[in-house]
C-alpha cells in the first residue's frame, strides 16, 4: 500500500471513530436526559406532623412540629410555625403557594408558600380536623370542626357556618372531601354517619347512618364513582355509585378503629388503610382480598396514617411517635425514612406548578 493510501485510510478511520464517539456521547446524554425527566417527581410531599415523643408540658425538650416538605430522600424541611397540632393541609389548585392548614387554632392561611401565616377563623372555630379546597370552584374552602362545618367562598378571608341538614347532636365532623367532578358536591364524615351536599353546603343529607365517627373519606383517582371511607367501629366502607350507597368490606375487621385510606394513583386496584390495632392493611385487587403488612414496622405497628406517592406508588406509613416508614413493594418490606418521634396526621401530595 502506498503512503498516500495509508494516509487516506488513517483519515477515514479517524473520521469514523470521531463520528462513533460523538454518537455514543449524544446517546448517553439523551438517555441521561430521559432518565432525569422520568425520575423528576410531579408532586411535592407535605406532611402535617407533631414531633412530640416524650414531650410533656413544661419539659425542656425542644421539638419542631407543624408543616414539613420533602426536599430529598429522607430529608424533610420544616415550614412556618412550630405548632404541635396541625391535622391536614390543602392547597389552592391555581396557586401552589396558597396553603390552608386545619389546626388546633382553626384555619391557618398562607399566600406566600408558607413564609407567613395568619389565623383565618375566629374564636368560635377551633380544633379544625380537616380542610379541603373545591378544585372546580377554588375560591371555596370547606372546614371540618368538632361542632359542624364552615365554608369560605373568598379564599379563607371570611367564614360562615353551613350546617342545615346536619343533626343538632351528632355533627362532630372528622373529614370533608370535595367530589372532583362537580363543584359544590362535598362529603362530610361525622360521628353520626356520612353526609353529602350538592349545593356548596347550603343543605346536607345523610347517606350512611353510623353510631361511630367516620374518620376519613376519599375518592378514587381512577374511577370518580368509587369512594372509600374509614370509621371507628363500622370498619371500612365502599361506595361504587358516587357515594349514594355504602356497604362494609366484610373481609376487614371492624372491632377497632381505622384512621384513613389512601388510593394508589399508579395502580387502580391498590389501596391501603391505617389502624392503631391492625397496622397497615392493603388490597391489591380492588378490595376483593386484604392483607395486613406490618413486617418491618416497630412492635405494635400503630399506624396513625398511610399515604401513597402518586408518582411512584411508594407506600408511606406514619407510626405513632416512632417515625415515617416507606415501602417500595407495597408493604412487603419497610424502611425508616426520618421524622423520628413523630405523629404524622396527614400526607398531602401537591402537584408542582406546570406539571
Amino acid at each position: 500500500m502506498s503512503a498516500d493510501a495509508m494516509r487516506r485510510n488513517a483519515r477515514k478511520h479517524l473520521f469514523v471513530m470521531t463520528r462513533f464517539k460523538t454518537i455514543v456521547v449524544l446517546f448517553w446524554l439523551l438517555v441521561g436526559t430521559v432518565a432525569a425527566t422520568a425520575a423528576e417527581p410531579k408532586h411535592d410531599l407535605y406532611l402535617a406532623a407533631a414531633i412530640n415523643r416524650n414531650y410533656v408540658v413544661g419539659s425542656k425538650l425542644v421539638t419542631v412540629s407543624g408543616l414539613f416538605k420533602r426536599v430529598a430522600d429522607g430529608a424533610y424541611a420544616h415550614l412556618g410555625l412550630n405548632f404541635l397540632y396541625i391535622f391536614n393541609v390543602a392547597v389552592d389548585p391555581r396557586d401552589a403557594g396558597a396553603f390552608y392548614l386545619a389546626s388546633l387554632n382553626g384555619v391557618l392561611v398562607s399566600k406566600d408558600g408558607g413564609l407567613n401565616w395568619r389565623i383565618g377563623t375566629s374564636w368560635d372555630a377551633t380544633e379544625a380536623k380537616d380542610v379541603c379546597v373545591d378544585r372546580n370552584a377554588p375560591d371555596t374552602v370547606y372546614l371540618a370542626l368538632p361542632d359542624g362545618v364552615m365554608v369560605s367562598v373568598d379564599r379563607g378571608a371570611t367564614w360562615q357556618r353551613r350546617e342545615s341538614g346536619l343533626p343538632e347532636r351528632g355533627k362532630y365532623t372528622q373529614a370533608v372531601e370535595v367530589d372532583r367532578t362537580k363543584a359544590g358536591r362535598v362529603f362530610a364524615g361525622c360521628e353520626s354517619g356520612i353526609y353529602v351536599t350538592d349545593n356548596g353546603a347550603r343543605t346536607w343529607r345523610r347517606l350512611f347512618a353510623s353510631q361511630t365517627t367516620i374518620t376519613d373519606i376519599q375518592q378514587s383517582p381512577h374511577y370518580p364513582k368509587l369512594w372509600l371511607a374509614t370509621s371507628q367501629n363500622d370498619g371500612v366502607l365502599v361506595s361504587r355509585d358516587g357515594g349514594m350507597s355504602w356497604k362494609k368490606f366484610a373481609e376487614v375487621p371492624s372491632a377497632e378503629a381505622h384512621y384513613n385510606v389512601a388510593f394508589d394513583a399508579t395502580n387502580p386496584r391498590r389501596f391501603a388503610i391505617s389502624s392503631w390495632s391492625y397496622g397497615v392493611t392493603v388490597s391489591e385487587d380492588g378490595g376483593t382480598t386484604f392483607t395486613q403488612r406490618n413486617d418491618g414496622l416497630p412492635e405494635g405497628h400503630r399506624a396513625f396514617r398511610v399515604g401513597i406517592d402518586p408518582d411512584s406508588g411508594r407506600l408511606l406509613a406514619g407510626i405513632y411517635q416512632e417515625a415515617l416508614y416507606v415501602s417500595d413493594d407495597f408493604g412487603r418490606t419497610w424502611r425508616k425514612e426520618g421524622l423520628e418521634g413523630s405523629t404524622i396526621h396527614n400526607f398531602a401530595f401537591i402537584p408542582r406548578a406546570g406539571k
